[in-house]
């Protein structure tokens, strides 16, 4: 008996038999050809690229229009608000006017002072009303988005929760705050007890 069997004497990577099926399942996968069933149409398969391609370009056509709406929505905001910082440092020089036009007209409404003070007054509220400044109303129900209230008091003739009377102006510029105004808020009717203890 030899040392050698005929298994040991066939190297191991010699290649298959040449009459093995290549389409069996147990023969290797050469690669070289590629079965009917998996094989697509090329039609079928452009127009899938084609639509794949045009779905993206619509999507990126609406990211652009949307991009483009944004920008031009900032800068339109960007250009109605861009004198928010001006006008807001005038607001305390307007405030300061305003109580001197108050004491001229106290030492009389026929007063030349007066008289030029409210046409001055004039012209600068002619001035904010065109760069989009209104005054935040002073009367009706107390709203905290354009009020702040510094104190209470009773009134018997403004209903609780209204505005009594306003301290400071208040204004907005379009439809953003500049500036709250400082009111005092009507508690409502006094409660009884002053005459009946």
């Amino acid at each position: 008996m030899s040392e050698t069997t005929p298994d040991q004497e066939l190297p191991a990577n010699d290649p298959a038999p040449s009459d093995a099926d290549p389409t069996s399942p147990d023969s290797p996968d050469t690669g070289a050809e590629i079965p009917v069933e998996v094989a697509t149409d090329p039609l079928a398969e452009a127009q899938g690229e084609a639509a794949k391609w045009r779905d993206l370009a619509a999507r990126n056509q609406a990211e652009l229009d949307n991009y483009r709406k944004r920008m031009a929505r900032e800068k339109s905001d960007a250009v109605r608000f861009a004198n928010a910082g001006l006008l807001g440092e005038l607001l305390p020089i307007l405030d300061n006017f305003q109580m001197g036009l108050d004491a001229a007209k106290a030492e009389g409404e026929d007063s030349v002072i007066a008289r030029g003070m409210e046409m001055v007054g004039k012209q600068l509220n002619d001035f904010l009303g065109a760069q989009g400044v209104e005054e935040v109303p002073a009367s009706g129900a107390f709203d905290p988005n354009q009020h702040e209230a510094v104190g209470q008091e009773a009134s018997d003739t403004v209903p609780e929760g209204e505005v009594l009377r306003v301290l400071r102006r208040g204004f907005r510029l379009h439809d953003r705050l500049l500036r709250a105004a400082n009111v005092i808020v009507s508690s409502g009717p006094a409660s009884g007890g002053e005459g009946g203890e």
